[in-house]
């Protein structure tokens, strides 16, 4: 997938014209068809993980919470971001993980429960935590659109989520027979979400990618590298550690690419680091996944 993402990528910013025919307006059912196919991939065993290991879970949460939108904010701050950069990458910061962090934590022999875990729980936390979060490190900088903000992550996150989770439970025979192409839709949705969003800012990509690809890089890695350090802090198990350090470090870039359009007005750029996340986390990811999978032995302690 990292190959593909790339590959799109590529192609919707140095030829734009390829993708400008994706309107920007489909973003928001674009990453509905993505939120959707991930609730058919749900059953209750992954929530109940929220009550067998809460510890776990909880202390996932708040780190997600905690460290991506502080180092966002710093980053910022740090490399003197213009406002709708600022606000794009503090954004991203404060979304939750994204689905792929548990496709990652398998590959690298974490523990996938635990991500699912997590990764559930934020995404449920997220319409509330999201705009709050963003509001309070955003405030005396742009414009922070909180209501337009909460109703969006309904739409888009949590609405086709549950009808997918209700479709998987209700009609368990239908989803099996199409649970193969499943990723296959999802990496179409996700690469015409980026292919949108690159074509019609490439220029304005142009005079600021360097630096918004720098930002989003250290952000990035300096959430993998946080969860790691919080997880041997804590003397989590090698499984747990990797589940932790990938579900930090990886975010739901497509959310902040969708939400940046209807939060901060007038801010086009705001939409260039979640693109640019969307593109580097799957790199990033698959070769961190490479890395872990040396290191410890997948169990859980």
């Amino acid at each position: 997938m990292a190959l593909i993402v790339l590959a799109v990528a590529a192609l919707a910013l140095f030829v734009p014209k390829s993708a400008l025919w994706i309107d920007t307006g489909w973003i928001n059912y674009l990453l509905m068809v993505v939120m959707f196919g991930m609730g058919m991939t749900l059953n209750p065993k992954d929530f109940a993980v929220l009550f067998q290991r809460p510890k776990d879970i909880l202390v996932g949460c708040a780190a997600q919470f905690v460290i991506m939108p502080l180092l966002a904010f710093a980053l910022g701050k740090l490399f003197q971001l213009d406002p709708a950069l600022m606000a794009g990458v503090v954004l991203v910061g404060t979304c939750p993980g994204g689905t792929a962090s548990n496709v990652i934590t398998y590959l690298s022999g974490g523990d996938v429960a635990l991500s699912v875990g997590m990764t559930s729980l934020n995404t449920l936390l997220a319409p509330i935590l999201t705009p709050a979060l963003t509001y309070l490190l955003l405030d005396t900088t742009v414009n922070v659109d909180v209501w337009a903000m909460f109703w969006n992550i309904l739409q888009v996150i949590l609405v086709p989520i549950a009808l997918g989770f209700v479709i998987h439970h209700f009609f368990e025979k239908f989803t099996k027979r199409v649970a193969a192409a499943l990723p296959a839709v999802s990496t179409i949705a996700i690469c015409l979400i980026l292919a949108s969003v690159l074509s019609h800012n490439a220029e304005k990509i142009y005079t600021c990618g360097a630096l918004a690809l720098c930002v989003v890089i250290l952000h990035n890695l300096l959430g993998f590298a946080c969860g790691f350090g919080l997880g041997k802090l804590l003397r989590l198990s090698p499984a747990k550690i990797k589940a932790l350090s990938i579900e930090i470090g990886m975010q739901n870039s497509g959310l902040a690419t969708s939400l940046a359009g209807k939060a901060f007005s007038g801010l086009a750029m705001a939409t260039v680091p979640g693109a640019i996340f969307s593109v580097w986390h799957n790199i990033s990811g698959a070769v961190l996944a490479g890395i872990y999978r040396k290191w410890g032995n997948g169990t859980e302690s």
